[in-house]
């Protein structure tokens, strides 16, 4: 039987055709394992001893000695009765040399049989070859599943991103270097929940579904419950259960949730994506403002090894931040001083100057935030901390007590990227209330078919007394785009949100 595999020229590409035989021709060979009682799919266990990275990292120790290893096939090389292949376990790839009189005619002959991609166990000899390739001496061997189809041809890869994506499984067979993003990924995770575990922080866990679309702006999706008879909504936030939990008595907690916003979707923007969120209490803004630079400080160092990082070409020290309040980041790059208007008016006539496009009712804080979205945050390229938010976009932040026009809130910006939101909470009810209440009176008037209510058990919390809390909550995607050079979201997701190709 001849696969067509070795019959293809080294630089083209499967056709359609070749593809159809290849699997006719590896089914054909399943058949006859099963045929013959040794049906690859029924084998349960192979007791594996090492990993490829063991014996290439310790051989001075390990030469000459057994080890046994799984892992698939990635390539062969043929020599009559003897060959090399390439295995590929968890953690790398390692060249093992299997001859005839050492695993047996019989053997010998099943294995000629096997394909690449078929995943084996083997057990040998730890040796290094008269090149110098350090190798596995195979003794035995055995087929532990069948690939029915063939990887992707080895010139060309597996470069087709929408194929990467819908496909991760494959993504990370044939392309090593995608693996290392999400062992880093995991990596990010442990250090943070480390980071703050040390702090005294404590990890919770809160709802997903919630029984009602609360005020904030994120667009929520929609479930029901059969039970209930009611429908229910996925999550845009973890903030206010969090919340809940510092006025019954937690000072410090965190979550590591996976958020769902049925809204747009780019390079930044995945619909379902995971956020940190954390609350002390006794602390503010400034508080978390510390914890922002020494976290983000040492995730540099532990990540990348430096505190100056590399992001698409841009060379960003991670152990430098600016701070530049909201007023004076518009000044700077805009040239128009807030302080200067004197009126909503004198704010709505600077914005037609500078081509701002504002709402015809626009405040002064309106006109500022609005001025910030159009000359600030593409310059924010190095770490910088923009703080005192206009009160107009910040409802759940505390008014500022010396200016209450503005509250104690921050945003950190890397790369003309938001990373993160923190406040000093408001943890007064009435005036938490009136906000609410205010938000979702917007809501309706944009949009009178919303559900979105106000969270008045939230409100009935406050009135227990929540503490001084100084809250943070951060995008752990966009973290890891950072930390790993990757230029979309779904880079850093192994299973990105995707249309359907039907």
């Amino acid at each position: 039987m001849t696969d067509v595999e070795t019959n293809l020229p080294e630089t083209e590409e499967m056709t359609a055709e070749q593809l159809s035989e290849i699997q006719r021709i590896r089914r054909e060979k399943l058949d006859a394992l099963v045929a013959a009682g040794d049906d690859p799919f029924r084998k349960v266990r192979f007791d594996v001893d090492a990993y490829t990275t063991d014996v290439r990292d310790n051989f001075e120790t390990m030469e000459g000695k057994s080890v046994r290893m799984a892992g698939r096939i990635m390539s062969r090389r043929d020599m009559g009765k003897a060959n090399f292949i390439d295995l590929m376990d968890a953690k790398g790839r390692i060249q093992c040399y299997i001859r005839i009189n050492d695993v047996g005619e019989d053997v010998f002959e099943q294995y000629k049989k096997w394909d690449i991609g078929d995943i084996i166990g083997i057990s040998g000899e730890v040796f290094r070859t008269h090149r110098g390739e350090i190798s596995i001496h195979v003794f035995t061997l055995e087929l532990l599943a069948k690939s029915l189809l063939p990887l992707p041809e080895k010139f060309h890869g597996l470069k087709d991103t929408d194929t990467r994506y819908r496909q991760r499984y494959l993504d990370l067979i044939v392309n090593p270097e995608v693996k290392d993003t999400f062992v880093k990924r995991s990596q990010i995770l442990r250090e943070i929940r480390a980071f703050l575990d040390a702090k005294g922080f404590l990890e919770v866990d809160t709802p997903v579904l919630t029984p009602f679309e609360i005020g904030a702006s994120a667009r929520p999706f929609v479930t029901h419950h059969n039970t209930l008879d009611m429908d229910m909504y996925l999550r845009i936030e973890t903030e206010l259960y969090l919340k809940r939990l510092i006025v019954g008595g937690f000072d410090r907690v965190y979550e590591v949730g996976r958020i769902f916003r049925n809204e747009g979707m780019d390079t930044k923007h995945n619909p379902e994506f995971t956020s940190i969120e954390l609350y002390q209490a006794y602390t503010d803004y400034k508080g978390m403002m510390d914890i922002v630079v020494e976290m983000n400080t040492m995730l540099a160092e532990k990540i990348c090894g430096s505190t100056k990082i590399t992001y698409q070409g841009t060379e960003i020290d991670m152990g430098h931040w600016e701070r530049l309040t909201m007023v004076e980041a518009v000044k700077k790059y805009s040239g128009c001083d807030y302080n200067d208007w004197a009126t909503d008016e004198d704010a709505r006539a600077a914005a037609k100057e500078k081509h701002v496009e504002v709402p015809a009712n626009a405040t002064k804080g309106t006109v500022l935030a609005e001025f910030f979205d159009a000359f600030v945050e593409e310059n924010l390229i190095q770490p910088t901390i923009i703080y005192d938010y206009p009160v107009e976009n910040s409802p759940l932040a505390k008014r500022k007590p010396n200016d209450p026009a503005f509250t104690e809130r921050f945003e950190y910006f890397i790369n003309a990227t938001e990373f993160g939101n923190a406040f000093s909470e408001l943890n007064d009810p009435i005036d938490q209330k009136g906000r609410f209440e205010r938000q979702v009176a917007a809501k309706r008037a944009e949009d009178p078919n919303t559900t979105a209510q106000v969270d008045y058990d939230y409100v009935t919390a406050l009135e227990y007394g929540l503490a001084p809390t100084g809250g943070l909550g951060f995008g752990v995607d966009r973290l890891v785009m950072l930390l790993t050079d990757s230029a979309s979201i779904r880079d850093v997701l192994l299973f990105p949100t995707m249309k359907p190709l039907d």
